[in-house]
């Protein structure tokens, strides 16, 4: 016995994060606005009739009703014993875009990843050392670390970590996330400083006032300096540097 498709009621809802009172969907195609669904050999022109089987205008016949398909707060309720609706609607354009089918087995799905990462950003957030603390405060926060106390860091951080949880992951796991710091940390000492209104890297030594780097068109003199600390020769300074910070 073959497969047969199960029917089953479907609700539609007006993607966006306000819906009009009412709202009505491109319903036939028209030269001012074109409703096409390309069938991977050619455009077949889509018209919604209450009185045909097929959702495509080149098989239906010329007695076709037209009605519109109107959401009502943002909703659409398509029954069961209205199968060309709901294949006209998995055809529409704006199927994804415009609007989309409700799905709850979806939806449960995608707000368990949401609750999952908020779990795991909250957990590493509380579990980090202070030198974590401040490097996630100075670079992804842009905060002042060396004027806040530590309870005060430690709660921006947690609620960067709540409100923003992939994010915040992202963060954690950036390779270049203590670089960057490092690099923050050399301009706010005055190791290092900008000239040539802001295009150019120098030390502030008492010994060495030479120019270091120029700063790429586009980048930020913390991005710039980090990926020079990536280099043979940035290794060697990036060593320096520290320990003149811990002096």
């Amino acid at each position: 016995m073959k497969n047969q498709t199960v029917l089953k009621d479907k609700v539609y809802r007006l993607k966006g994060s306000t819906a009009p009172i009412v709202f009505i969907l491109n319903s036939r195609n028209s030269r001012r606005k074109p409703l096409l669904y390309f069938d991977g050999t050619r455009n077949r022109a889509l018209r919604y009739s209450t009185n045909q089987q097929s959702p495509f205008e080149d098989e239906q016949d010329n007695n076709a009703i037209l009605e519109p398909v109107v959401f009502e707060d943002g909703m659409l309720f398509v029954s069961h014993r209205n199968p060309v609706l709901q294949e006209f609607l998995s055809l529409h354009p704006g199927n994804g875009t415009v609007f989309e089918e409700i799905d709850n087995e979806k939806d449960a799905s995608s707000d368990m990843e949401v609750l999952d990462a908020q779990l795991e950003a909250q957990v590493a957030s509380r579990d980090l050392d202070i030198e974590m603390l401040e490097t996630i405060g100075r670079i992804a926060l842009s905060l002042n670390v060396d004027k806040m106390s530590t309870a005060e860091l430690k709660r921006d951080v947690r609620l960067y970590a709540r409100n923003n949880p992939q994010d915040f992951l992202n963060t954690l796991n950036d390779p270049m996330l203590k670089l960057q710091s490092l690099a923050s940390n050399c301009f706010s000492s005055g190791l290092l400083i900008l000239k040539n209104k802001g295009k150019d890297i120098y030390f502030n030594l008492p010994s060495n006032k030479k120019k270091l780097l120029s700063i790429p068109f586009g980048d930020s003199p913390v991005h710039t300096l980090a990926s020079f600390f990536q280099t043979d020769d940035g290794i060697e300074l990036m060593s320096m540097l520290e320990n003149k910070l811990k002096d």
